[in-house]
């Protein structure tokens, strides 16, 4: 579980096939857990039923490093789906593999179609993610519609506390913050259970740990997080000053 990194495209013409897997989307920094397991165990098998498979699951689930993750061990092209354009694309061969991330925001439906087209005759493995399910999309092509909701919909379930915990500790120890394992179990039971919460959450406090030249408290979480906390908690308890001076 990680940022939604990816890199800018070379150009349209090259079907987006220009994305590379950033450096902490490495299979060595994914951490497992119980809410991916499925989606490892699928990823892990060499066939799919018409070699396509779907990763769901909200926001900073991890679905986006898991499609890094195969398609590294596959040598699959990573194509951000949203820029695909059917006027600029040109009939060129398809990989063995391709690996499709944010399908969900497809704006070219035509494109999309002529892409798995083009990978159900050349046998090519596809990998798609998107935050809901092909059977909730709102697809407008028929033989899409039903070429997407006849694919195998695997779930990335919210990060459970444990793999919450690994996460914030591995981005606190990357930025070199010092934090008080009190305020990091407060961290995690106030923040909302998405890893991109995490990862905003330790951006915030790293920029005002710096600027104001002292280690990260409740209290400086607090006010730099206000937004992101549940809002009971964002009035200063009686008892956590003395935490705070810690």
């Amino acid at each position: 579980m990680a940022r939604d990194q990816r890199s800018e495209p070379e150009g349209r013409e090259q079907f987006a096939f220009a994305l590379r897997p950033p450096a902490d989307m490495t299979e060595a920094r994914f951490v497992r857990a119980r809410s991916n397991a499925d989606a490892r165990a699928w990823l892990a098998q060499e066939e799919w039923p018409d070699r396509r498979l779907w990763l769901w699951g909200p926001e900073g689930c991890g679905k986006t490093h898991l499609l890094h993750v195969w398609a590294s061990r596959r040598g699959a092209r990573v194509m951000d789906a949203r820029l695909l354009d059917s006027v600029t694309m040109e009939p060129k061969a398809v990989p063995g593999a391709l690996a499709l991330d944010n399908v969900g925001a497809i704006g070219d439906e035509r494109a999309l179609l002529h892409l798995l087209n083009m990978a159900r005759d050349g046998r090519a493995h596809v990998l798609m993610a998107g935050v809901a399910p092909p059977s909730r999309l709102d697809v407008a092509l028929p033989d899409l519609a039903s070429r997407l909701r006849a694919t195998v919909a695997v779930a990335v379930g919210k990060p459970e506390d444990t793999l919450r915990a690994t996460v914030l500790l591995r981005l606190l120890a990357e930025r070199q913050l010092v934090v008080g394992q009190h305020v990091t179990d407060w961290l995690c039971r106030r923040l909302p259970r998405t890893g991109s919460a995490l990862l905003e959450a330790v951006e915030r406090l790293d920029a005002a740990a710096l600027a104001q030249r002292r280690p990260v408290t409740r209290t400086m979480a607090r006010h730099v997080l206000a937004d992101l906390l549940k809002p009971e908690e964002t009035q200063t308890a009686p008892d956590e000053s003395r935490h705070d001076a810690r």
